[in-house]
């Protein structure tokens, strides 16, 4: 009988969980016309909840819940790629080139014109069908995932994911109690790590205002969307909610004596510690509405009546919120809430303060007719009306205390923020914690040290007290510029400076008026915490930062409040984890975890600088290279109009010859390794300034490209022109001259890329050698084609060059002439001006870091730019601040 009648609970408590009825708007005959407009776009939805089948039919028919995020389908790829092909601009022009050589009077003929372009173009769609097949069938597995349904009397069936229709009760058993947020700190809440003697064992009991902590408890077990759920294992209940601080708070008062046991549609139960007896009672609290949470209200409110019909409202929320919402009687603990608000902060904890109100039968029941004509309404202005009626309710508040959850640093942060600092980036802090704890984090992190000059952005009580627009702005801009002014006075190396901007001030600072001034004296300091910010707020500052500066900005969040920031910075990036996957689902990567923002950056950061510097320069230098031979030998023809070279040797410059190697330097190209990237972060400061890719060096490289073309094209015709080609007294046309100078170009734009590339590996070898092996390959295989066909190329190298031994001696004279220059110069630069990363190549190649290790630490230290953010700067700091108070013994 007890085994059925636990089951025969347990399914009641499950078939309860439909909705909350409070929730439900009710509507009266005057709210027909907009009756008509609910499940239109941009308005509400009705939503017939555990009745599925009502969504069946019209007007209450809702789309399906099967995912497709495919672009393509078997029946539009063709149609839908082509489009996507052709809209690129050097698509369409490689199109008008091919249409062009149609006519009898083009220069090349169509077919090697046409056939690059559809191999490139369709490689590209075999690349999009890859893809969008992998899209397909990873839609095809969420689709086929299997959840549990409620379907009747608390029993769960289970159905496909494609399958879920809109009114659904799923099952949600699959919840972790972590949380990693947005400022890089990761929470230690694995249930309840919380003990104090005063209150823990029932002695709360015997305090002197036991119903003020009855009342604080209530607020902290009732205040809540979550549901219970019964742990075989134990008799303590688990819980499931919408953030991890609600889970943490249901613990803490199950703990204390107040457990949250029960939840139906719209009834709460409790069971309570009764302090006159000691024993626990199970009381029943009627929800009556729910004022929810979210980031602009920073506050949530559930107004509940209990057995004897008492009506209370339970609210919890921000400091700043719940104090301007107190009645003049319920500051009594106000003094003492502030100085524990000050302790928590200092430690580095999340706060939040916890209060109640006692609402009569007549005051709700006026307040009520108006929220529920708020929730009905239909239109932009719901939310608007929601709001003041929430204001209406929610003041006049009697404050019971503060709670306050450990927040830690994730693994590796501060060693993270350490080498971002080395790198040369500048770090700004956005959160929407209270002043001290975001100080705290900094200290934490190092973003902050004691000895730094700190200007605190804050709004003075004159200002605030004024409610006057124009006192505001005056105060917060006089802050800025005597802030601004010390910071130029004085000597910023030495004397650190660091910028904390409250949510107020940061509101009134990013106006037009004043933005500029702020943003001046935030770009000169060396570290800048902004702090109870919106995400808004968030938003606007990385667009103002990036529009100030002119500088490339990335954003790192992990929760949805963080989107609108990662949106606005040129580089987004989302830490997956317990704050949902909104940041990561609008971010350009995700991260696990803070710390692998380090390597992110400041390897691959720094390699793909280096790649795509040297993939740019070559294609520059092997296309000038190759196009000037062309144009001088119309020169030397005085415009005659013959072709140098075969169209299909056009064709397969860029399409075989020469693009592989270039893939190898793009992916596979690394000038350190990721280990001396590490040790080295000052190296990724050559992206910023922009060493390897600048106008200086693209000219340079054209000026290199300009020297190997003449020397082909000279070195060829005058060793060719005067003398026989082979034994036989058979002089070289034009045909045989174009083979053997492209055969030079060929060899010599695939030994220049092995020249620049650092990073050798197989793959490498293979595809620079291979493109030169792939050239004689062709030419063998294209002469044996008939003449028709081949033209001059027929049986070319069989027959005609490959059996002359001056075709073998021309080329690897060219070879070495024009190559020559280039060598010379990478030694002299090498050996007298050498860059950063050449320096640390030297000495790994040469095992100076094993042999003399005391040589490799120095080099390291050397190479450290001196920062002032970072635990470094900190310890840097310390040993000066030590050598100069033991120089000030010395004298």
């Amino acid at each position: 009988m007890v085994k059925a009648s636990g089951k025969r609970k347990q399914r009641i408590k499950w078939s309860k969980l439909y909705t909350f009825s409070c929730l439900n708007p009710r509507t009266t005959d005057n709210d027909a016309p907009n009756q008509q407009l609910l499940g239109q776009p941009g308005f509400s939805r009705v939503v017939f909840c555990n009745q599925p089948e009502l969504h069946k039919i019209k007007p209450h028919k809702y789309p399906s819940n099967y995912v497709s995020t495919t672009k393509y389908n078997f029946m539009t790829f063709l149609p839908r790629a082509l489009f996507e092909q052709f809209r690129r601009v050097a698509n369409l022009y490689f199109l008008l080139g091919a249409a062009l050589s149609i006519p009898k009077l083009a220069p090349f003929s169509p077919e090697s014109m046409i056939t690059p372009l559809v191999f490139v173009v369709g490689i590209s769609m075999l690349k999009e069908a890859i893809e969008d097949w992998s899209r397909f069938l990873q839609d095809m597995d969420v689709n086929s995932r299997k959840v549990k349904v409620h379907s009747r009397n608390g029993y769960f069936v289970e159905k496909t994911w494609k399958e879920l229709s809109v009114g659904d009760v799923v099952k949600n058993s699959d919840i972790e109690h972590r949380r990693i947020p947005a400022s890089g700190k990761e929470p230690t809440i694995k249930g309840f790590n919380f003990r104090d003697d005063r209150l823990m064992d029932k002695m709360w009991i015997h305090g002197s205002n036991v119903h003020d902590m009855i009342m604080f408890f209530r607020v902290m077990a009732l205040c809540h969307t979550g549901i219970p759920v019964e742990d075989g294992n134990s008799k303590r209940l688990k819980y499931e909610a919408e953030s991890p601080e609600e889970i943490t708070f249901l613990i803490a008062a199950q703990e204390f004596g107040f457990k949250f046991c029960q939840r139906t549609q719209s009834v709460m139960f409790l069971q309570e510690l009764e302090p006159s007896s000691g024993i626990e009672v199970k009381r029943e609290y009627k929800l009556l509405n729910l004022l929810e949470f979210n980031s602009a209200r920073k506050r949530m409110s559930v107004i509940v009546s209990n057995e004897a019909g008492e009506i209370f409202l339970f609210c919890k929320g921000a400091d700043n919120i719940i104090f301007d919402r107190l009645a003049d009687n319920g500051r009594i603990y106000q003094q003492a809430t502030t100085a524990h608000l000050s302790n928590y902060a200092e430690d580095g904890l999340r706060t939040m303060l916890f209060a109640y109100k006692k609402i009569e039968v007549v005051e709700y029941e006026s307040w009520n007719t108006l929220f529920t004509k708020a929730k009905a309404t239909v239109g932009t202005e719901r939310e608007e009306l929601l709001e003041h009626a929430s204001e209406m309710i929610e003041k006049d508040l009697f404050l019971l205390g503060a709670v306050a959850v450990e927040d830690k640093l994730q693994k590796g942060v501060p060693q993270c923020i350490d080498k971002l600092a080395q790198a040369g980036l500048k770090l700004w802090l956005l959160t929407g914690d209270k002043r001290e704890t975001a100080m705290n984090i900094g200290f934490a992190c190092s973003l902050l040290r004691h000895d730094m000059k700190q200007f605190h952005l804050v709004l003075s009580k004159e200002a605030e007290s004024s409610h006057q627009l124009k006192a505001v702005e005056e105060d917060i801009l006089s802050q800025i510029r005597n802030s601004y002014q010390e910071i130029v006075k004085g000597n910023k190396k030495d004397a650190p400076s660091a910028l904390i901007v409250d949510g107020k001030a940061m509101e009134v600072a990013l106006r037009s008026e004043i933005s500029n001034q702020f943003l001046q004296l935030a770009v000169m300091c060396d570290s800048v915490i902004c702090c109870r910010v919106s995400p808004k707020q968030k938003a606007l500052i990385a667009r103002l930062v990036k529009e100030y500066t002119g500088k490339t900005t990335l954003a790192i969040g992990d929760g949805a409040n963080d989107v609108g920031m990662i949106q606005e910075a040129d580089i987004g990036v989302g830490i997956s984890g317990m704050e949902g996957m909104q940041a990561v689902m609008a971010s350009d990567f995700s991260l696990p975890q803070f710390y692998f923002l380090e390597r992110l950056l400041i390897v691959h950061g720094h390699w793909c600088y280096k790649r795509i510097s040297k993939m740019i320069l070559y294609f520059i230098y092997k296309n000038v290279a190759f196009g000037l031979t062309l144009f001088y030998n119309e020169i030397y023809s005085n415009f005659s109009g013959d072709d140098l070279y075969d169209d299909w040797y056009m064709v397969l410059f860029n399409v075989l010859l020469t693009s592989l190697p270039v893939i190898a330097l793009g992916v596979l190209e690394q000038d350190v390794s990721a280990d001396v990237c590490l040790q080295f972060p000052a190296l990724y400061q050559q992206g910023q300034r922009n060493i390897c890719f600048s106008w200086k060096r693209i000219f340079g490289w054209i000026l290199n490209a300009t020297l190997s073309s003449v020397a082909i094209f000279t070195v060829t015709i005058y060793i060719l022109s005067p003398a026989a080609l082979r034994q036989d007294g058979k002089v070289a046309d034009l045909a045989h001259i174009g083979t053997i100078m492209y055969t030079c170009v060929i060899w010599i734009v695939n030994c220049q890329i092995a020249l620049i590339v650092t990073h050798f590996t197989w793959i490498t070898h293979v595809l620079i050698w291979g493109s030169i092996l792939c050239w004689y390959i062709f030419l063998v295989l294209y002469g044996m084609l008939l003449p028709e066909h081949s033209q001059g190329g027929f049986h070319i190298l069989i027959e005609a060059i490959g059996t002359a031994p001056m075709y073998w001696i021309v080329t690897f004279l060219v070879v070495v002439v024009t190559l020559l220059p280039y060598f010379i110069f990478s030694i002299i630069q090498r050996s007298f001006y050498p860059m950063d990363d050449q320096v640390i190549q030297e000495i790994k190649y040469g095992r100076t870091d094993v042999s003399n290790k005391p040589m490799w630490l120095r080099e390291q230290q050397n190479s450290r730019k001196r920062t002032q953010i970072g635990f470094s700067a900190r310890v840097d700091a310390k040993i000066r601040h030590l050598k100069e108070r033991l120089h000030r013994t010395k004298k």
